[in-house]
């Protein structure tokens, strides 16, 4: 996750959780709790699909959803969920999609 300032200047990068195989757990709590203690105005997270496939699990598109809307409340904007695969080129930004 990246902790951004009003101007989208980063102000860190952290690790929510780490999955195993085929899945990881992510609590919206834990990522608004670094938000708020980084005094961040907006966040951009990102997550990997190892199998290369770069298009949004139903659980990536509601886990988004709930980012979004905690945020909403704490007025710390999520600004993009990024996909990423192995293939550095290949990457799916839910944002570009429409899909936040």
């Amino acid at each position: 996750m990246l902790l951004l300032n009003r101007a989208n200047k980063v102000l860190g990068i952290t690790t929510i959780s780490e999955g195993g195989l085929s899945g990881t757990v992510t609590d919206v709590r834990l990522i608004y709790q670094y938000a708020i203690k980084g005094n961040a105005s907006g966040i951009i997270v990102a997550h990997n699909h190892p199998s290369g496939n770069q298009n949004p699990s139903e659980s990536d598109l509601k886990i988004t959803q709930k980012i979004k809307e905690a945020g909403n409340l704490l007025d710390i904007q999520l600004l993009d969920h990024i996909i990423i695969t192995p293939e550095m080129d290949l990457y799916r930004s839910l944002a570009d999609e429409g899909q936040l």
